[in-house]
């Protein structure tokens, strides 16, 4: 392994450790937390192990999810991102450069134009959805925040650098979710709300790397 990942593997081990034991969520928070920081990294970096990591994650998430009544997350993150996170392994796994990274690419007007109307109906079609099951919370939040990580997860499996902006919007909304279920004493909800900070953080980086990457080929063009 690259010296400069297994740093950042290792000190991702003991930032989830520390949070696991000081939320007293240990085995299931800091497991959360750690799969799904390496996740974002490793896609950041175009890892395809990115999607191991995912797999696992949208798993335990998809657990907590569901002791919160958050049903809309608890249904994309078991029985569609879950699956995603395989076909996104294959896909990458045939567009990767001479590193081993993955080629990354962007789109025109004409895909933003797409995406932003699929994100709103898709938003308000399921909000509906969700607003027919008896105990759901947070309705539109939930339903907004599953269509745009849906967006960003096939644009990322596709290798468009905008899946990052869709996760950086989604990330504030993700972070409304989780900042009300922990005000409400949620069960899971502090790991979740770390998780989502990591993942702010992470865009951020995210969005940076892959603009050079894209600026970079098309300077060698």
């Amino acid at each position: 392994m690259n010296k400069k990942y297994l740093i950042v593997t290792i000190i991702c081990i003991l930032i989830s450790l520390i949070c696991g034991i000081l939320s007293n969520d240990i085995l299931l928070g800091s497991t959360i937390l750690l799969t799904g920081i390496l996740c974002a990294y490793f896609a950041s970096e175009g890892k395809r192990i990115n999607y191991s990591l995912g797999f696992l994650n949208y798993l335990l998430m998809g657990y907590v999810s569901l002791k919160n009544n958050l049903y809309g997350i608890f249904f994309f993150y078991v029985f569609i991102f879950s699956p995603l996170q395989v076909k996104g392994f294959v896909t990458w796994n045939k567009n990767l450069n001479e590193e081993k990274n993955v080629k990354v690419r962007g789109f025109t007007l004409k895909n933003a134009i797409i995406i932003i109307i699929s994100c709103l109906v898709g938003s308000l079609l399921l909000g509906y959805l969700l607003s027919l099951i008896p105990g759901q919370r947070l309705i539109f939040l939930d339903a907004t925040s599953n269509c745009i990580n849906l967006c960003g997860v096939i644009l990322m499996i596709l290798r468009f650098k905008e899946s990052w902006w869709l996760w950086l919007l989604n990330n504030v909304i993700d972070l409304s979710i989780w900042i009300i279920t922990f005000l409400n004493k949620g069960e899971g909800s502090t790991m979740m709300l770390l998780v989502s900070i990591g993942y702010l953080l992470i865009n951020i980086y995210g969005i940076l790397k892959w603009n050079r990457e894209v600026e970079k080929k098309t300077k060698m063009k």
